[in-house]
C-alpha cells in the first residue's frame, strides 16, 4: 500500500474543542521534557503504548493548533509530486493561477506526458518566498504610513 500523497483533515463537530484540549496537554508535556527524542503515547481505551519520534509529535502540535482554530490541515510528504489542482488547493487559489506561476517559472515542475507535476518542496519554497515578499511589502507600507503621520 503506498502512502497518500495528500491527506486532508477538516475539523467537524467537537473536533476543534478536542484538539484545543489535546494541544494544551501535549505542549505542557513537551515543555516538561524538552530533551527527549522519543515520545510514548498511550491509548486510553486499552492502555497500549506506542513510541514515536519527537519530530512526529512536533508535527502533531501543528496539526492540533490548526484544528483547534477550525482550520483544515493538509499533510504532504516532501518528496510528493502534486497535480496543478492539488497545488491550487494547498495554496487556496485557482488552478489557472497555479498554471500561470508554472509558466512564468515561479515554481519548478516537470511534464509527465501533457500533465504538469509539481514537487511539494518546490511549492513550499515558492510559498515561503511569496510570504516573505508580502511581509516585506506590508512592513514598507507600515513604515510609509508612519512617516506620513497617517497611522492614527
Amino acid at each position: 500500500m503506498s502512502p497518500k500523497v495528500l491527506a486532508r483533515a477538516q475539523p467537524e463537530g467537537d473536533d476543534a474543542v478536542i484538539a484545543r484540549d489535546a494541544l494544551v496537554r501535549v505542549r505542557k508535556a513537551l515543555a516538561a521534557h524538552r530533551d527527549i527524542q522519543l515520545v510514548r503515547l498511550t491509548v486510553e481505551e486499552d492502555g497500549e503504548t506506542v513510541t514515536v519520534p519527537r519530530a512526529a509529535v512536533d508535527l502533531l502540535v501543528g496539526v492540533l493548533a490548526n484544528m483547534a482554530a477550525g482550520q483544515a490541515v493538509s499533510l504532504v510528504p516532501a518528496h510528493a509530486e502534486l497535480t496543478t489542482q492539488q497545488a491550487a488547493d494547498l495554496m487556496n487559489v485557482s488552478r489557472p493561477f497555479v498554471v500561470r506561476l508554472l509558466q512564468t517559472g515561479n515554481i519548478e515542475y516537470r511534464l509527465v506526458g501533457t500533465h504538469r507535476r509539481i514537487k511539494a518542496a518546490s511549492l513550499m519554497d515558492y510559498m515561503r518566498r511569496d510570504d516573505a515578499q508580502r511581509r516585506k511589502a506590508a512592513d514598507e507600507l507600515t513604515a510609509l504610513t508612519q512617516d506620513m503621520g497617517i497611522d492614527e
